[in-house]
């Protein structure tokens, strides 16, 4: 039997892509041409602040030079590609299609186009912050952005955390340079110090989410414990037992939480939120029983709870309060329990895949309710330490920790969906908030601006990791 000789390659020209809509063939070209029209339309933008124009016609001129720019330049660029393979010999045509521009970038194209869009809100509402200094920051945050993601490409585990890392340090290094004073001793030990509470807060959050669940009662558990504590203490509860027993409680609330979604499987985000509403309002009841001050708790706090929440505070005659290093010891010991321990490697195996989990003898239900009892304690931690910084009880204290324990796992990472991430990642997320954070309140922006500007924050980084394939496909 002779050997046949190999079937000659079919080679066929490609037709030009002159459209419509002009697409050029180099990635390296669109990223090119989408830079340089950005960049110009920008320069635009600041430009008309500066001379006076209405607000309105200013983004809506940016938006048609953006548009128009990018369509010239991908024109020309299409031109000279069709003029290059007409002169070029034919190619032959392969099997494999490469992918599109678009999905092999969407993320990154998402992002980019999300910072632009409040780039734009923020000058557009804060006239103080129509800048030049503003406009080159923002166009070197743009740059940061996009060498996070390309580089970030090399790692096979932790992308979207590299990438809140990136993003960490181009805020802080942006916000030095744009708010005076951001870099200041006082300024730093305040977002450590709201950090700290936002990181206490977002432990339990975490365990939870690594097991697939979520927990909603977080804030409300805050709210009740920080009027039920400062409640007890003017009761004549000595306050140290009065802290204890606001944490077991907390833990009994989690508990519940944790068996009850256990049975009613996919229902935890529900069934956590009915608890924390049922919660609060119970707390509210008694605590307001002969007053007229329903959700808040007037009294005196002791001076060592004051002491370690305050701004003041105090750690071993050192300037910093001590919840600062309460959250540094807990996170010590969170990050090494979760990798090291028993219960670290079965939170993630009953998260990665809970059938397997069980073949090997792993309790679903223990380390289920585990988790969530552990969410329950540190928030009631979160509200008793709450108390003494701010002096008296209030119900709607945790209202923020809703939104925000949710935000700082998944910017830094931790899929929802289990299996995957860790406190370290949710670390890296909490600081990016409180310095984002800081930096909108440094240039003026209102809570409900940076609201909004938080949540088109967590829509990339949710299209990032959720491109990823989940554990469970990989075993």
């Amino acid at each position: 039997m002779t050997d046949l000789p190999p079937t000659p390659p079919h080679f066929v020209a490609r037709e030009p892509r002159l459209q419509l809509i002009p697409i050029p063939r180099s990635g390296a070209i669109i990223w090119l041409n989408l830079s340089l029209a950005l960049i110009i339309a920008a320069i635009g933008f600041g430009l008309g602040f500066g001379q006076g124009m209405q607000a309105q016609a200013v983004i809506l001129s940016t938006v048609i030079s953006v548009a128009v720019l990018l369509w010239l330049l991908n024109y020309i660029a299409v031109i000279f590609e069709t003029r290059a393979i007409a002169r070029a010999e034919p190619i032959a045509e392969t099997t494999s299609k490469r992918p599109s521009v678009w999905r092999s970038n969407r993320v990154l194209i998402i992002a980019m186009v999300l910072l632009l869009l409040v780039y734009l809100i923020v000058t557009a509402t804060v006239p103080g912050f129509r800048s030049i200094t503003n406009l080159i920051a923002f166009l070197v945050l743009e740059a940061i952005l996009l060498f996070a993601f390309k580089v970030s490409g090399q790692f096979a585990t932790g992308r979207s955390a590299f990438i809140g890392l990136i993003v960490l340090v181009a805020l802080i290094v942006i916000s030095s340079f744009t708010i005076e004073g951001f870099l200041s001793g006082p300024n730093i030990k305040a977002i450590l110090l709201f950090a700290a509470f936002l990181g206490i807060a977002c432990i339990g959050q975490t365990l939870v989410a690594l097991m697939g669940g979520l927990d909603l009662s977080i804030p409300f558990v805050i709210g009740a414990s920080n009027i039920g504590l400062l409640f007890l203490i003017s009761l004549g509860v000595p306050s140290f037992v009065a802290v204890g027993f606001v944490l077991i409680l907390g833990g009994v609330i989690g508990f519940i939480n944790g068996v009850l979604s256990f049975k009613l499987q996919g229902q935890a985000l529900i069934m956590t939120l009915g608890m924390g509403f049922a919660v609060a309002g119970l707390t509210q009841i008694l605590t307001s029983i002969g007053s007229a001050f329903g959700g808040n708790v007037f009294g005196t706090v002791p001076p060592w709870l004051q002491n370690l929440a305050a701004m003041n505070g105090q750690t071993f005659g050192l300037g910093f309060p001590p919840t600062i290093l309460i959250w540094i010891v807990l996170a010590i010991i969170v990050i090494v329990a979760l990798r090291y321990s028993a219960y670290g490697r079965y939170i993630y195996a009953l998260g990665g895949n809970r059938r397997s989990a069980k073949l090997i003898g792993v309790s679903e239900f223990k380390y289920w309710t585990l988790a969530y009892t552990l969410s329950g304690i540190f928030a009631a931690l979160t509200g008793s330490l709450l108390l003494g910084w701010s002096g008296g009880g209030f119900i709607g204290v945790g209202d923020p920790y809703l939104f925000t324990t949710l935000a700082a796992v998944v910017i830094g990472g931790t899929s929802l969906i289990g299996g995957s991430g860790g406190y370290g990642f949710t670390v890296i997320g909490v600081l990016v908030l409180q310095v984002l954070s800081s930096f909108l309140i440094g240039i003026g922006l209102k809570y409900e601006w940076q609201q909004f500007i938080f949540g088109l924050l967590i829509l990339p980084m949710v299209a990032l990791y959720g491109r990823s394939p989940h554990i469970r496909a990989q075993v």
